[in-house]
């Protein structure tokens, strides 16, 4: 059956009915079957990998100086109706892409009053460098909304009812490897405008702590500038390496091996250089480094969270959750900062309810262990608008989390 012909399911809201969050994945065989495949077979492991291709295309790199011909093989999932007009939406995938393969994402949705987006490139992702270079699409926009690096964007009066996904994966032609996927998913919200958030009651991680090992962005100041400004612009790779050795993975002796002997932590580097958004010029694409995650054998999504409550709950199930804020220096006592947007992995919670965070916007490892307060926290995590040093109006991330995690381990509901 043709996916846009398919039955639309309905998804169901995660957060408060004033401010819905439906995450949803396509990742077993049987849900990859609800989709239409073009080229496409099923791996023996699980996912999709490239079958009797569906055609060839010529894709060029200026900056890698590269011309190649590419044999592909498209997936495009059923219509998936998330049950509320949502104003933002965020693509996640999880994929193996050996040399001379990559892959690109696509989402189109259809808004509240009956009308088709655009198909828009969420990404064009390999985990190497050496093949594409990974990156963000820019000047994407139509009457319904736009890309904002990695998210969908509603106009002003739009919403989107349903959408669907289209992942094409590419590899040199001639070859027999193939890119793998092994999921793809979205998180769509209506997180409305708000400065202030109240503050949630206990859920039962209080006084309950994560051994996540704790590294510092701000030691490698100046390393590879190339990858986003170096070190001091590192908040992200750094909390998702973080994440990434808490579940006992990440890269090897011989996969670091380019990295400068000199420089500390050197899977730091690793993590900025394989996470770097080439349009974007940083390491800061959210669903980059979920993929990047999700190479070494773990499942990674970009979704948002409606409280510090839902939060404990996967503290409790074992799961660090890397979050996403800003603000001005006074808002959170003893971070010593501000920052217009900045990522930090919560491991856990004090007696009192207080946040424990590896905060890589530390001078060092040994200082990354942080403790801020609860109700401070919750706000500048989950508001969508706040003031900046200037008294201006800024915007916040209205509740964006990492969820990194072995693949089958259940997550909190």
């Amino acid at each position: 059956m043709p996916a846009s012909a398919a039955a639309e399911p309905q998804g169901h809201d995660s957060g408060p009915d004033d401010a819905p969050v439906d995450f949803h994945e396509w990742r077993s065989d049987r849900d990859f079957r609800k989709g239409e495949a073009e080229g496409l077979r099923h791996a023996p492991g699980g996912g999709l990998v490239i079958g009797r291709p569906a055609g060839t295309v010529e894709h060029t790199e200026p900056d890698l100086g590269t011309t190649r011909t590419y044999e592909y093989g498209r997936w495009t999932s059923p219509s998936y109706r998330h049950g509320f007009g949502a104003t933002q939406l965020v693509a996640s995938w999880n994929a193996e892409t050996p040399d001379d393969t990559w892959l690109r994402v696509e989402m189109q949705g259809r808004t509240a009053s009956g009308a088709t987006t655009a198909w828009y490139t969420m990404g064009r992702w390999a985990f190497g460098d050496g093949d594409i270079l990974r990156t963000s699409v820019p000047d994407q926009q139509d009457a319904h909304g736009s890309i904002a690096v990695d998210t969908f964007v509603a106009n002003s009066g739009v919403a989107l009812r349903s959408y669907q996904l289209r992942v094409t994966l590419y590899r040199e032609a001639g070859k027999r490897v193939t890119p793998r996927l092994a999921m793809v998913g979205a998180m769509t919200s209506a997180i409305p405008d708000r400065f202030t958030v109240p503050p949630s009651p206990p859920a039962g991680a209080w006084g309950r702590e994560l051994p996540v090992p704790p590294y510092s962005q701000n030691i490698h100041v100046g390393e590879y500038p190339e990858y986003g400004g170096g070190g001091e612009a590192w908040c992200s790779p750094t909390s998702t390496e973080m994440v990434v050795e808490y579940w006992g993975r990440g890269p090897k002796a011989d996969d670091l091996a380019w990295v400068d002997p000199s420089y500390a932590d050197p899977s730091v580097d690793h993590a900025a250089r394989f996470t770097y958004d080439k349009d974007y010029d940083g390491t800061g694409n959210w669903p980059f480094n979920t993929a990047y995650a999700a190479t070494f054998g773990l499942a990674g999504h970009v979704t948002r969270l409606g409280s510090l409550a839902e939060l404990e709950r996967y503290v409790v199930a074992g799961i660090p959750v890397i979050t996403s804020q800003s603000f001005i220096e006074s808002e959170l006592d003893g971070a010593g900062y501000g920052t217009a947007g900045h990522l930090m992995v919560i491991i856990g919670f004090t007696e009192d309810g207080d946040v424990i965070a590896n905060d890589p916007a530390s001078s060092g490892n040994a200082e990354v262990r942080n403790v801020y307060k609860r109700e401070q926290f919750e706000n500048i995590w989950l508001r969508t608008k706040r003031y900046d040093e200037d008294g201006d109006v800024a915007s916040g991330s209205g509740g964006i989390a990492y969820i990194i995690a072995p693949v089958g381990k259940k997550l909190p509901h």
